[in-house]
């Protein structure tokens, strides 16, 4: 049953009236931001377009970077197997994000609905989690920016100092205070990375061997149909794959943005459709040509002077990626300290500093996260295991337990016990790819400062694996 005290108590943070701001026309009230002003912020202006293009760039970036990596491990069709799987649990929960806010239209993030099923520890243990979710992934960002520009200008200058411009970049343009204002940057984002990908897609069908292939005498890929991995492989393979689907926690923050939200659904179907077909035709193209030579990011597959190319159409972006990373723990952050002020949606002195306070927090936090695990593959997988599988898979089985389980009282049918196995099912496949997927990384990130001794923390070498 809906527990409607909590539901009242988060009503109850919505901004009340004060004198600190400037009267205007009231453009919307909102359940979370309260009054929406002319003259503060317009939190709530992203149209289902500008949703489709915010949801796909917090989902390709550095994902797809990794999925031909991780078919070389699983071998081509248990690769695209696991990915459609992936693709479908994560698709159920990205519903589920949507229809949760249509139910409780107070529920900002995901510690909101932390909240309402399982009270303040719940809305601790997810609001810390979904922090340091995003705070990870920004710092695997601007990792991949240091990538990139080592690629681009041939380590005309040391990693470290790469890294932390990746970082600057990333806290100016994250604190843009908007998605709605953001989406115009998402949509150059997404162009980007897409051409990048595509190049190299296309440049590795062409070419006569990948880059990292020996350049004497006949080559024929050595493809993998099916592989056989090793139990800690085969997990960190797929953990990467959750990763390339992992934007699921960054849809809360979409949606509650959305001048209507029912118009969620037909964006998340729009989205979901166009990064499956991008991530099987990136990975299953460069595999099939690479074979175990896949560069790992990928797109340093081929060659130098292709890499430089695709590589100068990613950086934009990857720091779009890495802009939208930031700035979503840090809204996350900035919400939960304003809500119930008026102050939220003001521009007052308090507003700007809070909000600047919390990008540059975020971004410095990400930036520590970056030069200290200098390794692109391994940071990836880890984050996706940890930290990935725990926002996109245990809190949306809950949440459809939480909405519909005093149904099964009135009316025990066969799809409400059909959707209670289901959803049960996501909570324990979750738990065991975190638990599984953990272990399967950590052991992948001793293996390799073992084999390589790995990048130093703060190094001037390159940070890539095999790029």
């Amino acid at each position: 049953m809906i527990d409607m005290k909590k539901e009242k108590d988060l009503e109850g943070l919505a901004p009340s009236p004060s004198n600190d701001v400037q009267t205007s026309a009231i453009h919307n009230h909102d359940d979370v931001f309260g009054e929406i002003t002319e003259s503060g912020p317009n939190y709530r202006n992203v149209g289902w377009a500008g949703t489709v293009i915010l949801m796909m760039k917090s989902q390709i970036g550095l994902g797809v970077l990794s999925i031909p990596a991780a078919f070389d491990t699983l071998g081509l069709v248990p690769g695209i197997i696991c990915l459609l799987v992936v693709a479908i649990i994560t698709t159920w929960s990205d519903y589920m994000v949507g229809v949760f806010k249509l139910n409780h239209r107070s529920v900002y993030g995901i510690d909101d609905a932390g909240f309402l099923m399982f009270g303040a520890i719940g809305r601790e243990v997810f609001g810390a989690v979904f922090c340091l979710y995003w705070i990870f992934v920004a710092g695997s960002g601007m990792l991949g920016l240091s990538i990139a520009f080592n690629a681009v200008s041939t380590h005309a200058t040391c990693t470290a100092v790469y890294v932390a411009v990746a970082a600057i970049a990333g806290i100016g343009f994250g604190s843009i205070r908007t998605l709605g204002k953001l989406s115009w940057l998402a949509w150059v984002g997404l162009i980007c990375i897409l051409l990048a990908i595509f190049i190299v897609t296309i440049a590795v069908g062409v070419q006569d061997r990948p880059a990292l292939a020996p350049q004497e005498g006949t080559w024929v890929s050595d493809y993998k149909v099916i592989a056989n991995p090793s139990f800690s492989e085969a997990i960190t393979a797929v953990s990467s794959l959750v990763f390339a689907y992992a934007g699921t926690p960054a849809f809360f923050s979409i949606v509650s943005e959305m001048r209507d939200p029912k118009y969620y659904t037909r964006s998340l179907i729009i989205c979901q459709s166009v990064v499956t077909a991008v991530y099987i035709t990136i990975g299953v193209v460069v595999y099939y040509f690479c074979g175990s030579y896949v560069a790992s990011p990928a797109l340093g597959s081929a060659g130098a002077t292709m890499k430089k190319i695709s590589y100068g159409f990613a950086i934009p972006g990857l720091l779009v990626s890495v802009m939208l990373f930031i700035h979503l723990p840090a809204k996350f952050i900035f919400v939960r300290a304003l809500r119930g002020s008026q102050h939220l949606t003001s521009n007052s002195m308090v507003h700007w500093g809070s909000w600047i306070g919390c990008t540059a927090g975020v971004g410095l936090i990400s930036y520590v996260i970056a030069s200290a695990i200098p390794v692109f593959d391994s940071l990836v997988s880890l984050i996706g295991a940890l930290l990935g599988t725990f926002m996109c898979f245990q809190p949306m089985g809950c949440m459809w337990l939480y909405d519909n389980w005093g149904k099964g009282k009135v009316d025990r049918s066969p799809r409400w016990t059909a959707m209670v196995c289901w959803s049960v099912f996501v909570v324990a496949i979750g738990t065991f790819m975190m638990v599984a997927g953990t272990y399967g990384s950590i052991v992948s990130i001793i293996a390799t400062y073992n084999a390589t001794g790995g990048s130093a923390a703060w190094s001037c070498s390159d940070n890539s694996n095999s790029s």
